[in-house]
């Protein structure tokens, strides 16, 4: 989706302030929002892709307005309510409705440490999913505009590169994000040369890797 959310970020935003040190969490709030949203995840209501998304609805001035971790509080509270498993009159007061179900939750204390601290693969094993594209071989990255969530960053789009390594087949996140078939299919890292991305101003010797779908590129 095109907009103030675009994975690639934006220029003239100002300067990105450094933070000698910088804590883990700011406030107390901030880690408590962190651990509601893995916890909330769990229910399987919705996953990260549209998750995302669920962010990417706000306007620009709300997006810019809050921090990062307000961001994450007003996302929850929306998809808690769209899925329905909260009421917003229950948000405003903060207690549940007479009368409503109480279930357990998927995540108790003691499967904290071994579930966030163990790897889990994302891909699929999936032989039948033939890769579009080969090592060392010139590709472009497709000038498309999704209005739904996408992982494609827009400076990439129309830009040629160099596909230097295949990472195997993952499901795709244009798909999932809306709750569609998963559509999986080869994931790349691209090589691009920064002036290819940046212009004249960009080093010559420096370049970009990103990594990208079968979908969002075409041969070169």
């Amino acid at each position: 989706m095109n907009g103030s959310h675009d994975l690639g970020g934006m220029q003239n935003m100002g300067p990105i302030r450094y933070e000698k040190n910088e804590p883990v969490f700011h406030a107390r709030w901030e880690g408590r929002i962190y651990a509601m949203n893995r916890a909330l995840g769990l229910w399987r209501k919705w996953n990260g892709y549209s998750s995302r998304y669920q962010s990417e609805q706000f306007s620009p001035a709300d997006y810019f307005r809050m921090s990062y971790y307000e961001r994450w509080y007003t996302r929850i509270v929306q998809l808690l309510v769209n899925n329905k498993m909260v009421t917003p009159a229950e948000i405003e007061r903060g207690k549940p409705a007479k009368g409503s179900t109480k279930a357990t939750p998927p995540l108790t204390a003691d499967q904290v440490v071994p579930m966030f601290t163990k790897g889990v693969f994302a891909g699929r094993d999936l032989a039948g999913a033939a890769p579009r594209f080969r090592a060392g071989q010139p590709v472009r990255v497709r000038n498309m505009h999704p209005t739904g969530h996408t992982r494609l960053p827009r400076y990439a789009r129309g830009k040629p590169g160099t596909l230097e390594r295949d990472y195997g087949v993952f499901p795709f996140p244009d798909a999932i994000a809306h709750f569609l078939p998963d559509k999986p299919q080869h994931v790349y890292s691209v090589r691009f040369a920064a002036r290819e991305l940046w212009g004249e101003q960009a080093k010559p010797q420096d370049a970009v890797y990103i990594d990208l779908w079968d979908d969002y590129l075409e041969p070169a």
